[in-house]
Formats: C-alpha cells, structure tokens, sequence
C-alpha cells in the first residue's frame, strides 16, 4: 500500500480541517477574555457558551454541567479527588448521627481493577494523603467489571440507618431513602483503552446510588465513538479527552450534575462555577464543540459499517495467525478496535516490525510515556504476564477497505513469521 496505514486512533487522532477552521477566528481577532465587559469580550463569552450548550446536548447533558478543562488527565484528578473531598466531611457527619465514631469511619472510594492511571493513582493519592481506603473491583476474563463484588463492597460499606440524613446530592432524592455509606465515590470507565470492552455504566450507577454514593465515568476512549446519555443514564461525572476526537491535545471537560458535590482542585478567580479556575481557552471549547459534533455525526451515519470492518479485520487476523486471541468483550466493544495477544512473540518487537511495514499501531495505553509495558488491564483480566507482553492494538475511526484489511492481516502473519511464529 502507499503510505503508512495508522491504526492508533485510540491514542489519538488528527486534528479535523473544520476544528481548525472553527477555533481560527478566536486565535486572531475574537481574542477577548470571556470575563471581560466590553464588546470583546462578550462576542468570546457567547461563543464560550454556545460551545458549551453544543457540547453538553452531544454527551446528553445539560451546558451548566461542563467544566472546561485541559484534558482527559485533569477532568478524571478533578472528579476523583474533588468529589471525595466534599464527600468526605458529610460521611464523618452523617456517621456521628448514627452514634458511631466518625473518627473511626474510613471513607472509601471504589474503582475498577483496569481504570486509567488518571483515575488509579488520583485514588491512591486521596489513600495517601487523607487516609482513604482504595477498593479495586475485579474484571473477569473479557474486562467486564464484576457488578456482583460491586454491590458487596458497597452493602458492606453501609452505616447504620441516619433518620436526619438526606440525599447525597440537592433536591429531591428521585432513588427513594438512602442509607449512609462510607464510600465516598464510585468511578468505572466507559470503555477500556486496551481492549475496548464497554461497561454497562448505566446499571452500575442504579447499583451505586442504591447505596447513595454518586458515579463518575471515564468516558475518554468512548466520547464520540459510541453514543454517550448523561442525564438519562443517571451519571454524576463524565470525563472527556478533546484530542480523541479530533481536537488539538491538551482539552477536555468534566461534566459534573448540580447535585453532585465537589471541592475544587485550583484556587483562583472562579471560572467554570469556580471548579476550574483559570480564564477560558474559547478558541479550545470551539474546538471541543465542533469535534465531537463532528465525530456524533460520522458514528451515527457509519457505526454499523464500522462494526462489520472491525469483525472482518478480527476474522482476518485468525485466519493469518491461529495463535492470535482476540482479547476484550468480542460483542460489547468500541466500533472501531481490534485488539489481541500472539503467544509466542513479544508485542514491542511485533510492533517495531509492523511500523517497517507500514503500519502503525499500539501494545495498549499510550501515557506509558514512550516506554513499553504490560497492558495492566490483560494482567486484571488473568492473562499471564509473558503472554500479556505480545498485546497488540488496532484502531480505527473509519472503516477499513477490503485492502486495508487483507494488507493488515498479511503484515501481521508475515511480522509473527520473522519473529518465529510459525503461521498459516
């Protein structure tokens, strides 16, 4: 084939021509801060706003739940700590009503066994620094989150009933009577970035609030990939990167519902409900706006077809190499995403030799900061560590041609042949 044939989407992708286009005009001469009062500056703030209404209605949310931010990394630090923060005091209070030691009642916050280190390591530094109790639920083999140890970790988490104690978010408690739980927050990826199993978010947020403790979602890799429902999902917190759907790296978002309590991360002037301080990047919000509008749009117009390339590139695979084992729920995956161990060969060596062919792909996460590791997310799910080193990744955004795919498949059996694996 002519050219490199990119296969990590999933680490990022391209910044779109009507992005570009669109974020132009706020870069030259619509410069204003949004704060300010003159003309300037109020021709960026309605610009800010529309952008937010835009991004919000694509997630399912409403514009006054955005949170402007630098990225993925930032919205998850944000969402994690701040919310167990506001959490933390209202549990200790609600303990002492229940005539139990507050000092004695660790707060906790449950997350996955395979959440991104964003939201891993935010976990362990609220442990570290304010005593938490980390809980990792279990995946089994397909990456799917255990929902039966979900709910024992939570009902053994529960205090004793507080007859004074309201809903853990403002206005009326639409679950019915809570009781008090130490668990200050539970937080689930949408959707893995190693093997693109999808998490049923919306039944883990009915096990959640059933013990009245509020659900924050990773949504990085699935923001503009699958459909996403805030609101009718039932969600507390979304966390969105703007570069996996064709913005410039370094934005993103937090939407996080009015009810849901949370302390800020940044002191400053109070933007962004004084969640986010720090003057708006509006050419940035443009960009968030414009991208996943764009990237709603094509899933929508291209999902089905995008999913039959996906399982033709899967049943190519096999056929080229009879070792490969596709890794991942083989149904409840992203659209666009392949992913696989080849026992017998190392990953870093499959990948070093498939971009000399052409084709540039990943082992799994791309924040490993240049160096290769074991996907941790295949060392949750059981896979031992020499086999979960062969991990390989493709994805796409767009479907592949029938060349694309027999190319795929043939460098693929041909890289496995040089690095010794004997092949059909």
């Amino acid at each position: 084939m002519d050219g490199e044939l990119y296969l990590d989407a999933a680490a990022t992708e391209p910044v779109s021509e009507q992005v570009v286009q669109a974020m132009m005009p706020f870069l030259t001469e619509a410069y204003a801060n949004p704060a300010s009062v003159h003309q300037p500056g109020r021709t960026a703030a309605r610009a800010l706003d529309a952008a937010r209404h835009s991004f919000a209605a694509d997630l399912g949310a409403r514009a006054d739940d955005v949170i402007f931010t630098s990225g993925g990394t930032e919205a998850d630090n944000l969402a994690v700590k701040g919310i167990a923060l506001a959490r933390m005091a209202t549990i200790r209070r609600q303990a002492a009503n229940t005539s139990t030691d507050a000092n004695a009642v660790t707060p906790r916050i449950i997350i996955s066994a395979i959440e991104h280190p964003a939201v891993a390591q935010s976990a362990d530094w609220m442990a570290k620094y304010f005593g938490f109790e980390v809980v990792r639920i279990p995946v089994d083999e397909q990456a799917r989150v255990d929902l039966n140890a979900l709910e024992s970790r939570l009902a053994e988490a529960d205090l004793p009933d507080d007859p004074d104690a309201g809903a853990w978010h403002s206005g009326t408690d639409h679950h019915g009577n809570r009781p008090v739980n130490r668990t200050a927050l539970v937080s689930i990826m949408l959707a893995n970035n190693e093997v693109g199993t999808i998490q049923p978010v919306a039944e883990i947020a009915r096990i959640a609030h059933a013990h009245g403790v509020p659900l924050h979602v990773d949504a990085v890799q699935a923001a503009g990939q699958i459909p996403i429902r805030m609101h009718d999902w039932d969600l507390d917190a979304l966390s969105v990167s703007g570069h996996k759907f064709g913005t410039p790296k370094g934005l993103g978002a937090l939407l996080v519902r009015g009810r849901t309590p949370i302390e800020p991360v940044l002191s400053g002037g109070g933007q962004e409900r004084g969640l986010r301080s720090g003057t708006q990047n509006v050419a940035g919000a443009v960009a968030l706006a414009i991208g996943l509008h764009e990237s709603v749009a094509r899933i929508a117009a291209q999902h089905d077809r995008l999913v039959v390339s996906r399982n033709e590139l899967i049943h190519a695979i096999e056929q080229a190499v009879p070792q490969a084992k596709l890794t991942g729920d083989p149904n409840h995956r992203l659209p666009g995403h392949a992913s696989f161990i080849f026992p017998g060969v190392t990953g870093e060596a499959l990948l070093v030799d498939l971009d000399a062919r052409g084709i540039a792909c990943s082992s799994g996460s791309a924040c490993a900061i240049g160096r290769h590791e074991i996907p941790p997310t295949l060392l949750a799910m059981g896979v031992p560590e020499p086999i979960a080193k062969s991990a390989l990744r493709l994805t796409f955004r767009r479907p592949l041609t029938p060349d694309e795919i027999r190319f795929t498949a043939a460098a693929i059996r041909d890289s496995c042949r040089s690095l010794g694996l004997q092949t059909a």
